[in-house]
Protein backbone atom coordinates (compact mmCIF):
# COMPACT_ATOMS: atom_id res chain seq x y z
CA UNK A 1 0.00 0.00 0.00
CA UNK A 2 1.15 3.52 -0.82
CA UNK A 3 0.09 6.45 1.32
CA UNK A 4 0.81 10.06 2.19
CA UNK A 5 -0.38 12.16 5.13
CA UNK A 6 -0.60 15.85 6.00
CA UNK A 7 -1.67 17.87 9.02
CA UNK A 8 -4.39 20.42 8.23
CA UNK A 9 -5.75 23.18 10.43
CA UNK A 10 -9.38 22.39 9.65
CA UNK A 11 -11.96 19.99 11.07
CA UNK A 12 -12.51 16.56 9.49
CA UNK A 13 -15.95 17.63 8.23
CA UNK A 14 -14.39 20.38 6.09
CA UNK A 15 -11.86 18.01 4.58
CA UNK A 16 -14.51 15.34 4.05
CA UNK A 17 -16.64 17.79 2.05
CA UNK A 18 -13.70 18.80 -0.14
CA UNK A 19 -12.39 15.32 -0.91
CA UNK A 20 -15.68 13.47 -1.32
CA UNK A 21 -16.98 15.94 -3.90
CA UNK A 22 -15.47 13.99 -6.78
CA UNK A 23 -16.59 16.66 -9.25
CA UNK A 24 -13.81 18.82 -7.76
CA UNK A 25 -11.05 16.18 -8.00
CA UNK A 26 -9.40 18.05 -10.87
CA UNK A 27 -8.67 20.94 -8.48
CA UNK A 28 -6.54 18.74 -6.25
CA UNK A 29 -4.90 16.02 -8.33
CA UNK A 30 -1.93 16.51 -10.66
CA UNK A 31 -3.21 13.65 -12.86
CA UNK A 32 -7.00 13.54 -12.52
CA UNK A 33 -8.58 16.31 -14.58
CA UNK A 34 -12.08 15.78 -13.20
CA UNK A 35 -14.80 13.32 -12.26
CA UNK A 36 -18.51 13.03 -12.74
CA UNK A 37 -21.13 11.04 -10.89
CA UNK A 38 -23.01 8.50 -13.04
CA UNK A 39 -26.14 6.34 -12.75
CA UNK A 40 -28.08 9.00 -10.81
CA UNK A 41 -25.42 9.23 -8.08
CA UNK A 42 -25.02 12.70 -6.57
CA UNK A 43 -22.62 12.24 -3.70
CA UNK A 44 -20.51 9.93 -1.57
CA UNK A 45 -22.46 6.78 -0.68
CA UNK A 46 -21.40 3.15 -0.82
CA UNK A 47 -22.29 1.84 -4.26
CA UNK A 48 -22.31 5.27 -5.94
CA UNK A 49 -20.39 5.28 -9.22
CA UNK A 50 -18.39 7.92 -11.01
CA UNK A 51 -16.08 8.33 -13.99
CA UNK A 52 -12.62 9.80 -13.57
CA UNK A 53 -10.83 11.61 -16.38
CA UNK A 54 -7.04 11.54 -16.24
CA UNK A 55 -4.01 12.73 -18.12
CA UNK A 56 -0.27 12.27 -18.01
CA UNK A 57 1.62 14.07 -20.74
CA UNK A 58 -0.15 13.24 -24.00
CA UNK A 59 -1.96 10.22 -22.56
CA UNK A 60 -5.62 10.58 -21.64
CA UNK A 61 -7.89 7.93 -20.15
CA UNK A 62 -11.13 7.43 -18.27
CA UNK A 63 -11.66 5.21 -15.24
CA UNK A 64 -14.86 3.76 -13.81
CA UNK A 65 -15.05 3.93 -10.04
CA UNK A 66 -17.36 2.76 -7.28
CA UNK A 67 -17.51 4.13 -3.75
CA UNK A 68 -16.71 1.33 -1.28
CA UNK A 69 -16.49 3.34 1.97
CA UNK A 70 -18.34 6.52 2.91
CA UNK A 71 -18.08 6.86 6.67
CA UNK A 72 -18.46 10.62 7.19
CA UNK A 73 -16.26 12.26 8.33
CA UNK A 74 -13.63 9.57 8.94
CA UNK A 75 -13.12 7.49 5.78
CA UNK A 76 -13.86 7.66 2.06
CA UNK A 77 -12.67 5.10 -0.49
CA UNK A 78 -13.39 4.02 -4.04
CA UNK A 79 -12.45 1.09 -6.23
CA UNK A 80 -11.14 1.63 -9.77
CA UNK A 81 -12.56 -1.02 -12.10
CA UNK A 82 -9.77 -0.94 -14.69
CA UNK A 83 -6.73 -1.19 -12.42
CA UNK A 84 -8.12 -2.92 -9.35
CA UNK A 85 -6.72 -0.14 -7.19
CA UNK A 86 -8.57 1.15 -4.16
CA UNK A 87 -8.01 4.82 -3.42
CA UNK A 88 -9.10 6.40 -0.19
CA UNK A 89 -8.82 9.10 2.44
CA UNK A 90 -8.77 8.80 6.21
CA UNK A 91 -9.54 11.83 8.37
CA UNK A 92 -8.26 11.77 11.97
CA UNK A 93 -8.96 14.72 14.30
CA UNK A 94 -5.89 15.85 16.23
CA UNK A 95 -7.77 17.10 19.30
CA UNK A 96 -6.81 20.72 18.66
CA UNK A 97 -9.25 21.55 15.85
CA UNK A 98 -7.09 20.12 13.10
CA UNK A 99 -7.01 16.90 11.15
CA UNK A 100 -4.45 14.45 9.85
CA UNK A 101 -5.52 13.50 6.33
CA UNK A 102 -4.09 10.36 4.78
CA UNK A 103 -4.49 9.50 1.12
CA UNK A 104 -3.80 5.89 0.22
CA UNK A 105 -3.98 3.44 -2.64
CA UNK A 106 -3.97 -0.30 -2.37
CA UNK A 107 -3.93 -3.03 -5.00
CA UNK A 108 -6.97 -5.26 -4.42
CA UNK A 109 -6.33 -7.66 -7.30
CA UNK A 110 -3.59 -8.25 -9.86
CA UNK A 111 -3.20 -5.38 -12.30
CA UNK A 112 -4.48 -6.49 -15.73
CA UNK A 113 -1.85 -7.20 -18.38
CA UNK A 114 -2.74 -4.29 -20.71
CA UNK A 115 -2.33 -1.80 -17.86
CA UNK A 116 0.95 -3.40 -16.75
CA UNK A 117 2.27 -3.13 -20.31
CA UNK A 118 1.40 0.56 -20.52
CA UNK A 119 3.02 1.18 -17.12
CA UNK A 120 6.19 -0.69 -18.12
CA UNK A 121 6.43 1.25 -21.38
CA UNK A 122 7.32 4.40 -19.47
CA UNK A 123 4.67 6.45 -21.27
CA UNK A 124 3.11 7.19 -17.85
CA UNK A 125 6.48 7.94 -16.28
CA UNK A 126 9.56 5.86 -15.59
CA UNK A 127 8.82 5.44 -11.87
CA UNK A 128 5.03 5.09 -11.85
CA UNK A 129 4.84 4.11 -8.16
CA UNK A 130 6.99 7.07 -7.17
CA UNK A 131 4.87 9.39 -9.31
CA UNK A 132 1.72 8.14 -7.59
CA UNK A 133 3.10 8.90 -4.12
CA UNK A 134 4.40 12.29 -5.28
CA UNK A 135 0.94 13.00 -6.69
CA UNK A 136 -0.66 12.11 -3.36
CA UNK A 137 1.55 14.65 -1.60
CA UNK A 138 0.68 17.30 -4.21
CA UNK A 139 -3.03 16.53 -3.84
CA UNK A 140 -2.89 16.85 -0.07
CA UNK A 141 -0.97 20.14 -0.24
CA UNK A 142 -3.63 21.60 -2.55
CA UNK A 143 -6.45 20.40 -0.31
CA UNK A 144 -4.68 21.80 2.75
CA UNK A 145 -4.35 25.24 1.10
CA UNK A 146 -8.06 25.28 0.21
CA UNK A 147 -9.22 23.97 3.60
CA UNK A 148 -7.18 26.50 5.56
CA UNK A 149 -8.48 29.51 3.61
CA UNK A 150 -11.10 31.36 5.61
Amino acid sequence: MDEASIQVTAPPERLWSLLTDVTQAGRWSPECTGCEWVDDAHGPAVGARFKGHNRHGRMRWTTHCEVVAADAPTHFAFQVKESGMRWGYRFEPDGAGGTTVTEYRDKTRPVPLPIRLVQRSGILGRDREGLMVKGMHETLERVKAAAEQT
